[in-house]
Order: C-alpha cells, then sequence, then structure tokens
C-alpha cells in the first residue's frame, strides 16, 4: 500500500511544472514565520537550487521530501546559512525571517543560527558532560545571568527534550554514553535551549531504531506549540505522520508545495504522484 492509498487519496486531477504556494487569504492561521523568494544555490558552476519559492509557517511542521540528491538539505541549510561555511557556496534571492532579510550583511550569522537552531542526521554530541551540552549554547550566547538560571535552562530544554527523567541523576556524565535515541534528543535539548524561534531537522531519525524514532515523532509534534519546525525527511510514512506541510523537491526544483494531507492523497504535479507511489526516486 502506498502512502497516499494509506491515507486514503485519489490519483492527482491534474499535473503541472509550477510549484503552488497557498495564497495569503488561505493563511490566516498559523503566521508566516519564514519565506524564501528565488532562491538558488550555487556550487561553483553548479546550480544546485533553481528558483525555489516557499513559506514557512509558525507552529507548523514542514516537511521536504524527495529523491536522494534532489536539494532538500542544501536548501535546508540555507535557512540558518550553515551554507556559509562552504567555500565555494553562493546563496541568491531572498530569505526572511519574521520579515527581515537572514542574508542581509548586517546579519550576523551565528546570531541568526540561535534563533534558527538545527538537529543534524546524525546525534552528534560534544564531547562534554550531558549538563555541558545543553549548556554551552546559553553560555556563549549570553543568555542566562548566574548559574541558577542556567540550571533552569538546562532542566527545562531536557524536559521538552522528553530526556530529563532519564538523565537527572547523571547530568555530569558523557553525553557521548547515551544511547544513540538519547544523544539525538539531547541534540534537541542542546539545540532549544537557545530558544529559537525555528528548528531544522535534517533527517534525525535516519540512523535511529524504530522504537527511538516514535519517541522523536512524539517529541516533534510536543515541541510544534511552540517552535516553527522544517524536517528533511527520506521516510514519505514520517512526513505524512509529523508535517502539516509538504515540500517535494526533485533535481533541484520545488516541484509542489501544499497541505500534507494534499500532496499524498491528490498533489498537483505528476512528478509527486510517481514520487509518492514509488514509479520516481
Amino acid at each position: 500500500m502506498t502512502v497516499a492509498e494509506d491515507l486514503g487519496g485519489d490519483a492527482p486531477a491534474e499535473t503541472g511544472a509550477v510549484a503552488r504556494i497557498p495564497s495569503a487569504s488561505a493563511r490566516t492561521a498559523p503566521e508566516l514565520k519564514m519565506t524564501a523568494r528565488s532562491c538558488d544555490v550555487f556550487y561553483g558552476d553548479n546550480h544546485a537550487i533553481k528558483n525555489v519559492d516557499v513559506d514557512i509557517l509558525d507552529n507548523t511542521v514542514t516537511a521536504f521530501i524527495g529523491p536522494s540528491g534532489c536539494g532538500k538539505s542544501t536548501f535546508l541549510r540555507c535557512l540558518n546559512r550553515m551554507n556559509d561555511t562552504i567555500d565555494i557556496c553562493r546563496v541568491t534571492g531572498e530569505l526572511t525571517l519574521d520579515g527581515e532579510d537572514i542574508y542581509d550583511a548586517k546579519v550576523d550569522p551565528v546570531q541568526l543560527r540561535a534563533r534558527v537552531g538545527m538537529v543534524f542526521q546524525k546525534p552528534n554530541p560534544f564531547p562534554k558532560s550531558i549538563y555541558d551540552n545543553v549548556a554551552y549554547g546559553p553560555r556563549i550566547h549570553g543568555l542566562v545571568r548566574n548559574k541558577a538560571d542556567l540550571d533552569d535552562v538546562v532542566e527545562q530544554s531536557l524536559r521538552r527534550a522528553s530526556l530529563w527523567g532519564e538523565v537527572s541523576d547523571r547530568l555530569d556524565q558523557p553525553g557521548t554514553g547515551l544511547s544513540g535515541g538519547q544523544q539525538q534528543r539531547l541534540c534537541i535539548a542542546r539545540a532549544i535551549a537557545t530558544a529559537p524561534e525555528v528548528l531544522l531537522m535534517d533527517e534525525p531519525c535516519s540512523a535511529l531504531d524504530p522504537i527511538a524514532t516514535a519517541r522523536v515523532e512524539e517529541l516533534i509534534h510536543e515541541l510544534r506549540e511552540n517552535y516553527s519546525i522544517v524536517i528533511v525527511t527520506h521516510s514519505m510514512q514520517q512526513a505524512a505522520r509529523v508535517s502539516q506541510k509538504t515540500a517535494f523537491f526533485h533535481l533541484g526544483h520545488l516541484v509542489e508545495y501544499d497541505d500534507t494531507t494534499k500532496i499524498f492523497t491528490n498533489p498537483h504535479d505528476k512528478r509527486t504522484q510517481d514520487y509518492i507511489t514509488g514509479r520516481i526516486g
């Protein structure tokens, strides 16, 4: 059974080549958080991302799906300027957070990444204690006034990451000593400790077992109440479970962007239908 069939969908009614973005009148709630307009990404002479327009809504999980190498992770890294760390990478177009251009020369990328946190594909806790992993961001960004404030941030971040009950009695032990699923939740706690507004997740469950994956998916659902979340995933089933909006990428193009249910049951573009039914990808 395909994802579309599992969601009770029909075949697409029409095909086309242009990604569709819901009109402003259809977006009364939740509010717009980030936008990309005419976004292109180049690695040297390689044109990796081509003319992408997409909206990221507040308190919403947006899933980026598509075949390997289609550009979804490359575009994700545009949203917090992680591509700045690659010398040959060049990003053009307009990307905004709360209406402000995040590529403006006045914007400090380090401060931007405090507002737009990121969790990577493979759990990557620092070679520090559990406590110091979570405390790292608030310390370097000067977000706390004293040790009591820092203790509170660490505890609340671990609680929001559904990890406090498992580690509260061993905060001084290495974060690298946790299980894979616990390490990923520690990385999520570390990301939200700086009180970001947007949380980017690049295939956060690809290295986890099914039980740990289920825990992270439950966590994503809970975190949506406080954050805008963008997740890159190869699992269409996961995208259908956790997201409210889905963007389908193919060969560097954003083919289609719409409500997740619509994407998986009645997509506008034949390429989207071919991907979710397994004909391509």
